[in-house]
């Protein structure tokens, strides 16, 4: 799945335009009920208007979130990120932690942002469960659960863990441009040969069936 997922989408990458662990921080904690390509057109002039966590913690919280607006959720967001600024002040001398168990006691920083920063800024591998990450394992079989903790420690389970952060990109960039919820494009998908969803809606042509019989043949020998 790791080789073909590479193959039909290569250079996946994290898509948020950051360049320090707080800037990472922030944009993703933006990108919540947001896509990465608004949050991407708003972070510029966020990081010129508050360019590092001091900044942000003395930030007025109405003009903060006047430059967050068009993101959604902007009252949150604005609480979630200024309060994430101070507590790292307080606790961590206003460095973002390279730890998942230090990085969820701040504001707005869940598992899934923690491990996206522990990922993508600090290079430690960790599964990012979100909206994608959870339908398409499902469908996959690869979990049965909903829970985004117990879908990360299913997988935890399955995917080499130096691939962690790797896998967890691909999958979602595999369900914005293919596995889209309301309509997969099973006949195009990379990896229908192992989603059994796919296979169900009949997605397999001739020739597919017999690679999948195939690989099938090769596993057992």
């Amino acid at each position: 799945m790791l080789r073909r997922l590479r193959k039909a989408y290569p250079g996946t990458r994290c898509p948020l335009l950051c360049r320090t662990p707080w800037e990472l921080m922030v944009a993703t904690i933006l990108s919540a009920q947001c896509t990465d390509k608004r949050v991407n057109l708003v972070t510029p002039s966020l990081f010129e208007k508050f360019p590092d966590v001091r900044a942000c913690a003395a930030a007025d919280p109405e003009v903060f979130a006047r430059s967050i607006r068009s993101t959604g959720f902007y009252q949150n967001k604005t609480r979630s990120i200024l309060g994430a600024a101070k507590a790292l002040l307080e606790k961590f001398g206003g460095e973002v932690p390279a730890c998942l168990e230090d990085l969820v006691t701040l504001p707005g920083v869940g598992r899934k942002t923690a491990n996206v920063i522990l990922g993508n800024a600090f290079g430690i591998p960790g599964i990012s469960v979100d909206t994608h990450m959870i339908r398409i394992n499902r469908l996959l079989g690869l979990t049965r659960n909903a829970d985004p903790v117990k879908i990360e420690r299913d997988l935890m389970e399955l995917v080499p863990q130096k691939n962690w952060t790797e896998y967890s990109s691909l999958i979602i960039r595999h369900g914005r441009e293919c596995c889209v919820a309301r309509r997969p494009d099973c006949p195009r998908c990379p990896i229908l040969e192992a989603c059994p969803f796919g296979r169900a809606r009949g997605g397999l042509s001739g020739g597919r069936r017999k690679n999948l019989k195939f690989s099938r043949r090769n596993s057992e020998t």
